[in-house]
């Protein structure tokens, strides 16, 4: 394998030797979604204990494409030009029918972020930077081959069991985070079940190792020559590596697709050579299911142990760290003592209506690529027949709608209409060019009031922020008005906006979400 698989090292617990201080959070699984949860705490000053049974990363690229949105919190990590850097860039999509392209899409078609609209990046890469970066950070204690067994709540605080290659102990923890992925244990000891629907539909995942001149873009194809019938997606990764995904349907037998000899010869068909090396392979079904909630007391579920979406749009990955973005200002201030539990409730209410949106996405998308016999199926046909002739058919094509962060519901928050609809509340605060300077790095960390063409009020707890308009700032804050006033939220979402408002007026709105209820 191209990539050099170097275990962590295991140090021996304190809680071996004597019972530890209860912890304010206790993060189970250090994938992406449990390190990212855990560095995004110590960002408002909360020390974290995070606990995984193993000691290196994953195996295999598992999640590859990495969104806008996903690589803005990367960067408020600490890792996020680590991962451009390495990945390969792309924001072009080209989907095909049998030989021919049909449609195409530009993911950012103007410029002026700093972020680009994806990288595709093995998730072993991901997670390695971030492990650097919890080792770094004194207000992350990572514990390798730590095995949570059990878990209790009381009224305050949880309680797990855990299992090393020295003992047991136990740790206490203020809140528990369950970050430790789709087959989560912390869910199955709490007896809680996914709701949704499992497609009848499987597909191979190839990761191949070549040489091959593919231009940074991702390559999807209905019914192609090679794999008659069925589709498949092909994605550029870093040190040569390539990603296949071949459509199997449903009657085949997983076991047997799994073997080399069965791979090999589809992936030559598809490539129409023999010149690679397998790296990694996988066979999954297509689901989409999500907890009912996933704050439970004194224990909270993120990223995929709360949800879990079929992979065409790249929700899963991504989907997760938009539950760290919403859950580690909220739970900071809680843990602190700045807010009240009710505050998590928030959290609650926007992760499951984002995973909703992704489940909906996400289903759409199955539909189309497996449609079931009668009119799932003419449709489908007669929009990939129409869209090779007709513009008007071209988005009704459905490969798989790429991740983009949803729009929070905040419905009573104040909102003048005649601002951009971009940049309404619930959205995430687009990003523009501040001279050397982006404006999303300085709207991280807190609540900030952002005056553009006019000066921010002082308000108590509120960052102020007063600028001129650039034309992207006019383009995307103000559109025609002469100036506007912004709340800002901790994670870079839009929370309200005027374009004229008091101090008093924006405190009450401030002192509304702070108690947990806007």
């Amino acid at each position: 394998m191209p990539y050099d698989y170097k275990p962590f090292d295991y140090v021996a617990p304190k809680g071996l030797s004597a019972p530890e201080p209860r912890h304010k959070v206790i993060v189970v699984g250090a994938g992406p979604i449990g390190l990212a949860a855990a560095l995004e705490l110590a960002n408002y000053g909360v020390a974290s204990v995070v606990l995984d049974d193993n000691n290196v990363v994953s195996v295999g690229s598992r999640a590859i494409c990495w969104s806008k949105r996903s690589l803005e919190i990367l960067d408020r990590l600490g890792v996020g030009d680590a991962c451009v850097q390495k990945g390969v860039t792309w924001k072009v999509g080209r989907t095909h029918h049998g030989a021919r392209e049909v449609f195409n899409f530009d993911l950012l078609p103007e410029d002026g972020h700093k972020m680009p609209a994806f990288v595709n990046l093995q998730q072993y890469y991901v997670e390695e930077y971030l492990v650097a970066a919890a080792q770094a950070n004194p207000l992350v204690d990572l514990r390798f081959k730590n095995k949570v067994t059990s878990l209790e709540q009381a009224a305050d605080h949880a309680t797990v069991s855990i299992e090393t290659p020295d003992g047991e102990y136990t740790l206490e923890g203020e809140y528990v985070l369950a970050c430790d992925g789709a087959r989560s244990p912390i869910r199955q000891m709490m007896g809680l079940e996914f709701e949704g629907v499992l497609f009848e539909e499987r597909f191979l995942i190839a990761d191949i190792e070549m040489q091959a001149d593919f231009p940074s873009e991702r390559w999807f194809w209905f019914e192609p020559d090679f794999h008659e019938g069925q589709s498949a997606l092909l994605h550029k990764q870093p040190d040569n590596i390539y990603r296949i995904d071949l459509q199997l349907g449903w009657d085949t037998d997983p076991e047997e697709e799994r073997k080399p000899e069965r791979i090999i010869p589809r992936i030559e068909k598809a490539l129409g050579h023999s010149n690679f090396k397998l790296d990694w392979t996988s066979i999954y079904t297509f689901q989409c299911r999500r907890l009912k909630n996933f704050v439970h007391d004194r224990v909270i579920f993120v990223g995929d142990s709360a949800h879990v979406v079929s992979p065409f749009g790249a929700r899963g990955g991504n989907g997760g760290l938009q539950d760290v973005d919403a859950l580690g200002w909220r739970l900071a201030r809680v843990v602190k003592g700045e807010s009240t539990p009710a505050l998590l409730a928030r959290y609650d209410a926007e992760r499951t209506f984002g995973s909703d949106e992704n489940i909906a996405n996400s289903s759409r998308t199955t539909r189309f690529m497996s449609p079931r016999p009668g009119a799932e199926r003419w449709f489908r046909d007669a929009v990939l027949a129409l869209s090779e002739h007709a513009n008007f058919a071209r988005p009704m094509v459905n490969s798989g709608r790429l991740s983009l962060p949803c729009r929070y519901p905040l419905d009573q928050a104040p909102d003048d209409a005649a601002l951009p609809s971009g940049t309404r509340p619930g959205a995430v605060a687009p990003d523009a060019p501040l001279g050397n300077e982006w404006l999303l790095d300085r709207l991280a960390g807190g609540f900030t009031l952002l005056g553009l063409g006019a000066e921010a009020p002082e308000v108590a707890g509120l960052r102020r922020m007063t600028l001129e308009p650039t034309p992207e700032l006019r383009a995307r804050y103000l559109g025609d008005a002469p100036s506007a006033l912004y709340l800002i939220r901790p994670d870079q979402v839009v929370a309200a906006r005027w374009q004229k408002a008091g101090a008093e007026q924006i405190a009450a709105q401030l002192a509304a979400i702070e108690e947990g209820s806007a």
